[in-house]
């Protein structure tokens, strides 16, 4: 079955296809214009999808060799994500599901990301701890089969590459920082500052808006002048190192409470290769970890069209509430 995957939430215009697992598409068009604004500019990022989006299906499907009558399936996704961008595509691939008489799915964008890493390896059981940590997001799950998912835990302000961005805004990075934090931390020191961790009620939640807060106090105080290259370097890997073993304690803790086989991390902050070395020897042994590359970890349209494969071959779609585009 040949799938058409849709993808506008945010900042990446994605245009993905699919048989089966197999990729056969997958284009995508980040729009870098939002680093001059230190983040997404919602009207901008609606605009550019509409500019792009057919451009991109039309690049799509000369690269496959396809045509739009080869489609069996079209999915897009509805959220969450920003509402005017989440429209456009909502609406280009309904429309365009109508006009070729295909069936039209639509999908939430967190499932695209739990499910990424069956698009490179089909070697991973159920049931797996999931741990999807981006810019949006910043879950833990357990996956007990196709759209059988139960929810352990969430972030109760920022996600985890929210905060990467807004540290990297404080030490002068530019608009999305993650990657550059990481590089930046590799050459400093962990023990240069001790961030504090939030304490929260929940036992797989996570916080991560007074760790920026504690970060910004430790700037003025200590650097009302200026960050030198060295202290920015000290400050990222600091900060890194508490995001990090956040994250893997609180996964390790879901591995052995639920006594999982296999662990998948998925979202933006994935490709850190930090988190996964260290979640890799916090890990048993028989415990195998699934990472998608870089190019699945961001927002994709292959993702969502295997999504929405899965949600068709289970009839989950039928009684799904999404029905239209839902914000964050």
């Amino acid at each position: 079955m040949i799938v058409l995957g849709i993808e506008t939430s945010c900042d990446e215009t994605s245009i993905g296809i699919i048989e089966d697992n197999k990729i056969l598409v997958n284009e995508i068009f980040s729009q870098k214009i939002h680093s001059e604004y230190g983040g997404v500019v919602p009207e901008i990022a609606s605009r550019a999808h509409l500019q792009k989006i057919l451009p991109l299906l039309n690049d799509a499907l000369n690269k496959s060799s396809l045509t739009l009558k080869d489609i069996d399936l079209i999915s897009s996704t509805a959220g969450p994500g920003l509402i005017g961008a989440l429209i456009v595509g909502y609406c280009f691939g309904n429309g365009l599901s109508l006009s070729i008489d295909v069936p039209f799915v639509p999908v939430n964008h967190i499932d695209g990301h739990l499910y990424s890493v069956f698009l490179e390896n089909d070697k991973i059981d159920f049931p797996y701890i999931a741990l999807l940590v981006s810019g949006g997001n910043t879950s833990l799950f357990l996956i007990e089969d196709f759209y059988k998912i139960k929810q352990l835990g969430n972030t109760l302000d920022d996600a985890a590459g929210e905060a990467f961005d807004k540290v990297g805004k404080l030490i002068g990075l530019k608009y999305p920082a993650g990657a550059e934090i990481e590089k930046l931390a590799s050459e400093g020191s962990e023990n240069f500052v001790d961030f504090p961790v939030a304490s929260v009620s929940g036992k797989y939640d996570f916080s991560f808006s007074g760790l920026k807060t504690s970060v910004l106090r430790f700037i003025q105080k200590n650097f009302p002048d200026g960050i030198s290259e060295e202290a920015k370097r000290n400050i990222a890997a600091s900060f890194q190192k508490v995001v990090l073993e956040a994250l893997i304690q609180k996964t390790v803790s879901a591995v052995l409470e639920y006594n999982v086989k296999n662990v998948a991390v998925v979202g933006g902050v994935a490709s850190n290769k930090l988190l996964q070395k260290r979640l890799r020897e916090r890990l048993q042994e028989d415990v195998k970890l699934f990472v998608p590359s870089p190019l699945l970890c961001t927002d994709n349209g292959a993702m969502i069209a295997f999504a929405g494969l899965k949600s068709y071959q289970t009839n989950y779609y039928l009684h799904s509430k999404i029905t239209q585009p839902f914000p964050n």
